[in-house]
């Protein structure tokens, strides 16, 4: 009985004790796939757009203000 006592005190202790969380998993890494680089492509090509329209923009805004 007093073996019994024992056990549960060193089972009671041994659960409270204050262990470091387990690391959190690492997110998986993305799956590189062949249309990865299409995607990076046509998205250099959206931004080299859209320097080119404020250029043309900047160019018109020069014009009208020459003709003024």
């Amino acid at each position: 009985m007093k073996a019994l006592s024992w056990l549960l005190c060193v089972c009671a202790l041994t659960a409270c004790s204050s262990k470091p969380p387990p690391a959190e998993p690492k997110p998986p890494t993305p799956i590189s796939t062949p249309f990865d680089t299409l995607r990076a492509t046509e998205q250099r090509a959206r931004d080299v757009q859209k320097v080119l329209d404020k250029a043309a923009e900047r160019q018109r805004q020069q014009i009208d203000a020459q003709a003024q």
